[in-house]
């Protein structure tokens, strides 16, 4: 039996559109498809809206299950959708979709192009403003005009962020959450690993592997564990691993599996072959590294002169990937711009997952902050 207080069994639908869409790198698609998930009912005015925009390994599945199995897991962000939970499905429709470049039923490099074969690295390269402006044909297809709010932790962040500056009109508050106005150098250098992991993959065949019995899973197993391990702490790995030996006592002074933080690593590598495309990671990380609001405007500053929106920007002391410096460099130039901006830099030991993680938490902090803001508007 599942979780009484979830939003239960949901399903996933797909927007086909047929517009060209025109991307940051010159490229386009000629047509494409969303996948997106609902919950809870619109308003008549339409003002109770929120999108909530996925990480890097996330999807449109963030709450629910698609069937009654009790061995099915639950959607990513489960214990922040539903009746009475932070986005609370009583009183707001949730969207969320899957971004373009994705593998989970967005048009992405697996999807079938013009010519009846997968893109494979035909698909053209894509940014986070892209996968931003293909959203804006699904918010349209669902006649709203204004998003009450647009949420997204990670790479769900920027989207947000590129939201209100893009299109200030169309949202009232964003949620940014353990994210950053630009990805740093350090950001750009795990992700060139992790990408170096799939090319080295003799079963990649630069890109063109659809079809194949084989698959590049081994170099997409180790860009995941690389990823993994950048989404925790220091602290929150020692105190769920430690120097602990798996299935022995004794050292055995061999190569294989000795220590249960590689066997917890090579277990959420496999995992993730099972649900995730090489070419995406690709695709996604390198849209990720292109990542920087200030882009085509100068400064941060000049960026952010065009948004509109409340803000509620959220750190944790923890997080090593996008750090609370990281999270300043959007909320200082905010202030200066007298927006109305909301920092909370909580203290947690999970690392970069703490907003995944710490659901008290984020239910004061996010629940709060849009029960707030609803009040404003009501």
């Amino acid at each position: 039996m599942h979780d009484p207080r979830s939003v239960g069994v949901v399903d996933r639908y797909h927007a086909q559109f047929d517009e060209t869409l025109h991307l940051r790198s010159g490229g386009k698609l000629e047509g494409f498809t969303l996948a997106y998930e609902t919950y809870g009912a619109l308003n008549a005015d339409k003002s109770n809206a929120i999108l909530i925009c996925h990480a890097l390994s996330g999807d449109s599945h963030v709450a629910g299950y698609y069937t009654d199995d009790p061995e099915e897991k639950p959607g990513w962000w489960d214990e922040a959708v539903g009746p009475g939970k932070m986005f609370d499905t009583d009183k707001y429709f949730i969207i969320c979709s899957n971004v373009i470049g994705g593998c989970r039923g967005s048009t992405g490099p697996s999807s079938i192009a013009p010519d009846g074969k997968p893109y494979g690295l035909r698909f053209p390269v894509i940014t986070i403003a892209d996968m931003v402006k293909a959203q804006t044909y699904l918010i349209d297809r669902l006649e709203i005009d204004t998003l009450f709010a647009i949420a997204g932790g990670s790479m769900g962040g920027m989207q947000a962020l590129q939201w209100s500056v893009d299109y200030p009109e169309r949202v009232r508050n964003v949620l940014f959450i353990a994210s950053t106005p630009r990805s740093s150098t350090q950001n750009i250098a795990f992700n060139e690993i992790g990408r170096q992991a799939i090319y080295a993959d003799p079963h990649w065949n630069h890109g063109d592997y659809y079809g194949r019995k084989e698959k590049p899973d081994a170099g997409l197993a180790v860009a995941r564990m690389i990823g993994h391990i950048t989404y925790m702490s220091e602290q929150s790995l020692e105190q769920k691993f430690g120097r602990e030996l798996q299935g022995h006592r004794e050292l055995k002074y061999t190569f294989e599996t000795e220590f249960k933080v590689e066997g917890y690593l090579h277990y959420q590598g496999f995992k993730f072959t099972e649900r995730f495309d090489a070419n995406s990671y690709l695709y996604i990380t390198k849209a990720l590294d292109y990542y920087d609001v200030s882009d085509g405007y100068g400064t941060i500053y000049d960026a952010l002169r065009r948004t509109q929106a409340n803000f509620l920007v959220v750190s944790f002391s923890s997080d090593w990937l996008y750090t609370d410096k990281q999270a300043r460099e959007l909320v200082d130039p905010l202030r200066r711009l007298k927006r109305d901006v909301e920092y909370h830099r909580v203290e947690a030991t999970f690392g970069h997952d703490s907003f995944l993680v710490e659901v008290d938490t984020m239910t004061e902090l996010v629940g709060g902050y849009l029960a707030k803001q609803w009040r404003r508007i009501r």
